[in-house]
């Protein structure tokens, strides 16, 4: 059993002595629970340290995985230059989760080194732990934009490279929790930020990581918390173990949520497969979904199947609406994956014979030529939910103000540059964050003073 534990920090350097000078005092709950989390490590006397920070080497589409035999850092930035941390690393560790993930074709592995120095998510938990416990070597491993689900894989990963080389492993999932808990706080008050608190307080209490894959991403930005990814890692690492959980303390004294829970592995836990245990839920979700969906969504679902399985373009179905077989429209088909967008293509105004075959060729391009993601892969049909807009004729507008970004898509245009923004999208909310982004998809500055707007309405079809 490699794996023997795991805790669950945050990373403020203020909780530090020498940065805080006094303002510590103010979260002495957390340093509290901080030293008994940090003394369960040394308890659990691990060879190897693995530790996941939101602030080291981090990429869109890949895990990096600091090489090297050693790195330290200080906190001079936080005026304690004095402080410094120095770890060795566990190189070959490095190597062999590398060489696994190379072998399994998942985005992880030791290059695109831009800063060996240490950074704070990092230097904060093992100045705790330096305190009890020292012999240990470490791995140190960033975050990524990709879904919540690859974390957790990657926390998979963890575990069977530990079994591997049978090392005795804790893990260290480094992360704040919300940035938006008071009007004083750095990112001010937002109604998500407390909610994002008390529910991740409450998953990591119960040890029930098969939810934290509940959280909407949107809902993760609003609430402008950093340790979720981390915490899908730590998870993923304790994959199918019985776990002794302990909630030590939550505060939110600066406006940024700080929590601390720990982890002994005690055995195995036929149940505690928790992305299984989540993908089964949504494949449930999923199925019913599906029964449900219009003839809409049904033929840019058959028109994304066909050709992603045979490169065959689908037949139209004998029993289709006649106004998918009379009327023009542009149409836009997204697909998202547990969810995420996973493609979106689509047609200002109509260029096909009818709205039907719109949505085929739409399906296909949504599917295989959006150039923000790789072409979809068989296995990932099943895990798609599609929707389809029907747009309305364009308007032309003078202001913003003639917008609502629940009910009205944007068009912008300048010269032959265009840019579109679908209406009621999760995680726009306002009319200028609208109509910036559709500046970007246009390639001009969102500071752009002059230019045009339509406005347009959809239907859509889920």
């Amino acid at each position: 059993m490699p794996i023997v534990g795991a805790i669950m920090v945050p990373h403020p350097p203020i909780i530090l002595p020498e940065v805080g000078r006094g303002e510590e005092k103010k979260i002495a709950a957390t340093d509290k629970a901080y030293r008994e989390a940090a003394a369960l490590v040394g308890e659990l006397a691990p060879e190897t340290i693995v530790l996941v920070s939101p602030h080291a080497v981090g990429y869109a589409d890949y895990f990096h995985i600091s090489p090297g035999e050693s790195a330290e850092g200080d906190m001079r930035q936080f005026r304690a230059r004095d402080v410094k941390i120095r770890a060795d690393y566990d190189s070959a560790f490095v190597e062999a989760l590398a060489a696994a993930a190379a072998n399994a074709g998942f985005p992880a592995g030791n290059f695109g080194e831009r800063n060996p120095k240490l950074d704070h998510g990092t230097m904060v938990p093992l100045y705790y732990v330096n305190h009890f416990y020292r012999n240990y070597l470490l791995v140190r491993i960033g975050l990524s934009g990709l879904p919540l689900t690859e974390h957790y894989r990657l926390g998979q990963m963890i575990q069977q490279t530990a079994d591997s080389l049978n090392r005795r492993v804790v893990i260290i999932g480094s992360g704040d929790l919300s940035h938006t808990l008071r009007e004083d706080g750095p990112y001010g008050l937002s109604k998500e930020g407390p909610e994002y608190d008390e529910r991740i307080m409450d998953v990591m209490g119960r040890a029930a990581f098969d939810e934290l894959f509940d959280f909407d991403e949107h809902f993760c930005d609003k609430a402008a918390e950093c340790g979720h990814r981390s915490f899908c890692i730590m998870a993923g690492a304790l994959d199918g173990l019985k776990l002794e959980t302990r909630k030590l303390s939550h505060e939110g004294t600066f406006g940024v949520g700080y929590g601390i829970c720990t982890y002994r592995v005690t055995g195995t836990c036929s149940t505690r497969f928790s992305l299984e245990t989540w993908r089964e839920r949504q494949k449930e979700k999923l199925a019913e979904k599906r029964r449900k969906e219009d003839a809409y969504v049904r033929l840019a679902r058959a028109s994304v199947d066909s050709w992603v399985m045979e490169r065959k373009r689908v037949s139209l179905p004998p029993d289709l609406p006649d106004e998918m077989l009379k009327d023009r429209a542009g149409v836009f088909v997204s697909l998202h994956k547990d969810g995420r967008l996973r493609g979106c293509i689509g047609t200002i105004q109509a260029t096909r014979e009818n709205i039907a075959e719109e949505i085929v060729e739409n399906g296909i391009s949504a599917a295989t030529k959006d150039p923000r993601f790789s072409p979809v892969r068989p296995d990932e049909l099943d895990a798609l939910e599609i929707s389809v807009d029907i747009l309305g004729e364009p308007e032309k507008i003078t202001s913003k103000g003639k917008l609502d970004v629940k009910r009205y898509g944007v068009i912008v245009s300048k010269g032959f540059r265009r840019g579109l923004l679908l209406p009621n999208l999760d995680g726009i909310d306002s009319v200028d964050e609208q109509v910036a982004i559709a500046l970007q998809k246009a390639g001009l500055s969102k500071r752009e003073k002059v230019f045009e707007m339509e406005r347009f309405e959809v239907v859509r079809h889920v």
